[in-house]
């Protein structure tokens, strides 16, 4: 590991735009793997991944009467599969194309007994290549691999207290591959208007029933062609009234192209507080939906948390 890479990474998104789009897909691939085995939970809770230790993993999949692990390794630049039955094999992550990490995973889980079938079209990208088919795909820098995984450490980490200071329903901190972003949901507890689905990529059953109740959500997505440079997003949905109407720390501000608050990752990576700027920007995105929405915050809202201190009751 880059030890010289600090706590919040510059993460220019040119500089590992390639990298990004061949990640993108190779987290895909395994999060399909979870989904083909695992029940699902509201919300697609079953499918995304989570930031480890050493990168981004699945948590124990269902497999019989056993469980498998897949982890990305972002610091030994590898792949992880491991079994309660004690199995384990590896794969590298290294510069290869999409269909060959396909093939790769294939044969890395039928070394350790697991055989899975998954959808290989690729969710939520235009004009996506069936994951056998795309030889086109095939960066891998893993010096930036590394710095992402660190800005989602540092995302992670002050998202999971941003989520302490909730007493009603609300998502794990975790990553969606699909969109390619991690991400903290709150709930209201009421229901929500169908959602209008259209979201390319994604079929409007898994819209619909993602957003069947109303949420104030924020997340961290490392950027994109359309929207190129890493950023912290909030958005409700529905969205009330007046809700892009809210003041909000320097820094941020209402994108109406994207229809979300945005805070750009650089603004918080280069604040003489970093924590305190995204928890700023947290609790500011979420007051204005849930005051425009007339949430019941006296029963939601608590204090955030602290290690070893039982919230008071």
């Amino acid at each position: 590991m880059d030890t010289g890479i600090s706590a919040w990474p510059d993460l220019p998104y040119p500089a590992w735009r390639d990298t990004a789009a061949t990640l993108q897909l190779w987290t895909q691939i395994v999060g399909k793997i979870r989904l083909s085995l695992t029940p699902w939970v509201n919300h697609s809770w079953q499918v995304p991944l989570y930031v480890t230790a050493r990168g981004l993993g699945t948590s124990p999949i269902p497999v019989g009467h056993d469980i498998l692990e897949i982890e990305f390794d972002f610091i030994g630049h590898r792949l992880v599969a491991r079994t309660s039955w004690g199995d384990e094999a590896t794969l590298a992550l290294e510069p290869q194309s999409v269909a060959d990490f396909y093939a790769g995973v294939t044969d890395l889980l039928a070394s350790i007994g697991v055989t899975v079938a998954i959808n290989d079209r690729p969710n939520e990208i235009p004009n996506a290549i069936r994951f056998p088919d795309d030889d086109i795909h095939a960066a891998y820098d893993g010096a930036m691999a590394q710095r992402f995984w660190r800005a989602l450490v540092q995302a992670d980490r002050v998202f999971k207290l941003f989520r302490s200071a909730f007493l009603g329903k609300a998502s794990p901190v975790h990553f969606f591959w699909g969109s390619f972003d991690l991400a903290v949901t709150r709930f209201s507890g009421r229901r929500a208007p169908p959602h209008p689905g259209g979201v390319p990529g994604l079929p409007d059953a898994v819209a619909r029933e993602a957003y069947s109740h109303e949420v104030s959500s924020a997340g961290f997505w490392p950027g994109s062609d359309a929207f190129p440079r890493a950023a912290f997003y909030s958005y409700a949905y529905p969205e009330p009234p007046s809700f892009r109407d809210r003041p909000m720390p320097k820094g941020a501000a209402f994108d109406h192209s994207l229809g979300e608050f945005i805070l750009p990752y650089d603004t918080v990576r280069e604040a003489p507080d970093p924590d305190a700027l995204l928890l700023d920007f947290l609790a500011a995105t979420y007051e204005a939906a849930a005051d425009a929405g007339h949430w019941d915050r006296a029963a939601l809202d608590c204090s955030l948390g602290a290690p070893g201190r039982v919230r008071p009751v």
